[in-house]
């Protein structure tokens, strides 16, 4: 059945598809179809100091705004990470800016941290919350606009926003498709930023007693000596875990295909290896305990236990999502469950 809808859905431009997608699940769920939908694999997994129904997460990306947490939790999650969010909402960048390459199972972004605020979001995820059962993350950026100098106040004034409704917040610093903000992983800019958002973090739990972990996501395309420099500051600022990795600037794996090359992060199957080997390469570093979010070309129940099996504690999907289906859901978290639990 999903193969069929796929076709149909890559006749229509990318953003068109999602916005069809989920108009029609989010109609299902509503209208009480949600039980027709395969049971979640319940294989429970504690990360962060949070209980989570089973290791397989959705990635942050696919919705930004926080407008389908019941339809998405009803495809079989074990946890839902919103954004990015920025202080203001801001279109992105100009359209076309999503790109399929389907032979490769790949997208190509360069959507620019589109959304509609971090209040709207905020609000959007107060009404949903209470009907699913599951953590929901957020990850915040900084807004287009913002000079690299004042990111900290984009970053702390979504931190203080979201700090109330969600169960873990996720600094995004290696989207490819805001200028000049991966600068912000190295030297003194990352180890002020993520200072100061330690510090205010635990400021905001000393005052209403919620303790909310604080992840920092990071790119594939650091070399050897800036991922070990990277780990240890990101550990010595206290920090509670790393999701690994966003999307690549690498176009290499794709080269000739129709869209390789345009602008944009590089996601699905042609990042798998990179991202399952960061993945290996930060535990290595960081040591057994720190915890790590595995996201990058997951399309299959094989390619989530890769990842495991490399030194994650839990995965995401979002590319796995579009090409696979919801089945994904299901297989990953079941496959995780039976090999490696």
């Amino acid at each position: 059945m999903f193969s069929a809808a796929r076709r149909l859905l890559f006749m229509l431009p990318p953003e068109r598809a999602h916005d069809v997608t989920f108009g029609s699940l989010d109609w299902l769920v509503s209208a009480g179809g949600g039980r027709l939908l395969p049971r979640r694999v319940e294989a429970p997994r504690d990360v962060l100091g949070l209980r989570f129904p089973n290791a397989v997460g959705l990635s942050a990306g696919l919705d930004k705004n926080g407008d389908h947490i019941r339809s998405l939790a009803a495809l079989g999650f074990g946890f839902l990470e919103l954004g990015t969010v920025t202080p203001v909402g801001q279109p992105g960048n100009p359209a076309p800016r999503l790109f399929r390459l389907p032979a490769h199972q790949a997208l190509i972004n360069r959507l620019g941290f589109n959304n509609e605020g971090v209040g709207h979001l905020c609000n959007a995820v107060q009404r949903a919350a209470p009907r699913v059962d599951i953590p929901i993350g957020v990850n915040i950026g900084k807004n287009r606009d913002t000079p690299l100098e004042r990111a900290a106040d984009d970053y702390r004034a979504c931190l203080e926003a979201v700090h109330g409704v969600a169960d873990y917040v996720v600094v995004n610093l290696s989207s490819p498709n805001t200028p000049g903000l991966r600068s912000l992983q190295a030297g003194r800019e990352l180890t002020d930023l993520v200072g100061s958002l330690r510090e205010r973090s635990d400021q905001l739990q000393a005052e209403t007693g919620r303790s909310v972990p604080l992840v920092v996501k990071i790119a594939p395309d650091l070399d050897d000596d800036a991922l070990r420099w990277l780990v240890d500051a990101l550990q010595e600022a206290g920090i509670d875990g790393i999701t690994a990795t966003n999307t690549t600037i690498d176009h290499s794996a794709v080269e000739g295909a129709r869209h390789a090359d345009e602008a944009g992060g590089l996601s699905g199957r042609p990042l798998r290896d990179r991202a399952t080997d960061v993945v290996a390469r930060v535990r290595e570093q960081a040591g057994r305990d720190l915890p790590i979010i595995a996201a990058g070309g997951i399309m299959s129940g094989d390619d989530a236990v890769e990842k495991i099996q490399a030194g994650a504690d839990l995965v995401q999907i979002y590319t796995g999502l579009i090409y696979e289906g919801p089945a994904l859901v299901r297989h990953a978290a079941r496959s995780i469950r039976d090999q490696c639990d």
